[in-house]
């Protein structure tokens, strides 16, 4: 972690430190999950996000982007949009394979549609063609325009799914570090700041409700593990590391922040550090970098203001 030395700024009476955040490409896909009641989709898809927070140690990195209206929906149906990222495509279709054939295919009602259309076929994965031998044979495959459907039979109908799957590559780990008073203060800034966010398009925050506690560094004295508790943010550890928090801070909360392009992620990010830095009792918003050796995609807090 590197903090850029310059006069700090403000932004309601918040200080805002001269750094940025350093993200880098990722490959990513959108699904829409579809069911007859909007809590069922919302079930699936939720189940679908578990361990998915960060590819340091998962899969894939996942969330729910936003609901789809009905009018909206492929099949008229209430459901909600998925974001997924991960580092290769084939990785990226083999974890979804799993994940739709585990958690949307047995979850009540529901069906899966791809969510990034006019997609190069090269850039395309497949989901519903890896996952349709759960049909033993009574599968079905069904062709509409250029789209190809799965109709895998279920005990309550049939489980629906598309063939291929638009990829694009995406943005992961743009992020805030909201500095507070107290855990209180802390967690309404964080909690403000996952709710601006999410008024938009485009981003996905992986992390449990968009908030991450155990913020972390790369490396740790323990070789084993490529990442370790972020020790200059800890507010226990003061006196014990070199600290990056201001006095009487006793609480950080952060928010990492995926998305399908470096436009999205920037706006983002501007949304949720104003409306964290208009919550009460913030003392300081920065962000994490790696001094710019981890990622290309830096994005300046001094450019969101």
């Amino acid at each position: 972690m590197t903090e850029a030395k310059s006069t700090p700024m403000q932004l309601g009476g918040v200080e805002i430190i001269d750094t940025f955040a350093e993200a880098f490409p990722i490959k990513a896909t959108r699904l829409i999950i579809t069911a007859d009641q909007l809590r069922w989709a919302t079930t699936a898809a939720t189940v679908m996000c578990g361990n998915a927070t960060s590819v340091i140690a998962c899969d894939v990195e996942a969330a729910i982007e936003q609901v789809v209206a009905q009018d909206e929906s492929p099949d008229g149906r209430p459901g909600v949009s998925v974001l997924v990222f991960g580092f290769k495509t084939e990785a990226l279709a083999k974890a979804l394979q799993a994940r739709v054939g585990q958690c949307v295919l047995t979850c009540p009602t529901t069906a899966c549609y791809n969510g990034i259309r006019n997609c190069p076929k090269e850039k395309q994965i497949r989901i519903g063609g890896g996952i349709r031998y759960f049909g033993d044979g009574f599968q079905v495959a069904k062709k509409f325009e250029d789209r190809r459907f799965w109709r895998i039979p279920t005990m309550d109908g049939e489980f629906v799914c598309e063939d291929y799957f638009g990829t694009v590559t995406g943005v992961a780990g743009g992020n805030l570090l909201i500095c507070g008073t107290n855990s209180s203060a802390a967690l309404v800034a964080a909690e403000a700041a996952v709710l601006a966010i999410g008024s938009g398009t485009d981003v996905a925050l992986p992390f449990p409700g968009g908030i991450v506690r155990s913020g972390s560094k790369v490396g740790s004295r323990y070789p084993a593990l490529k990442a370790s508790t972020n020790d200059a943010f800890c507010p226990s550890l003061r006196g014990l590391t070199k600290t990056e928090l201001p006095p009487n801070c006793h609480a950080v909360y952060e928010i990492v922040i995926d998305g399908l392009s470096f436009e999205a992620v920037q706006s983002a990010m501007k949304r949720g550090l104003h409306a964290a830095a208009a919550s009460p009792d913030i003392l300081r918003i920065t962000a994490g970098n790696y001094g710019g050796k981890l990622g290309k995609h830096h994005f300046y807090l001094r450019e969101l203001l």
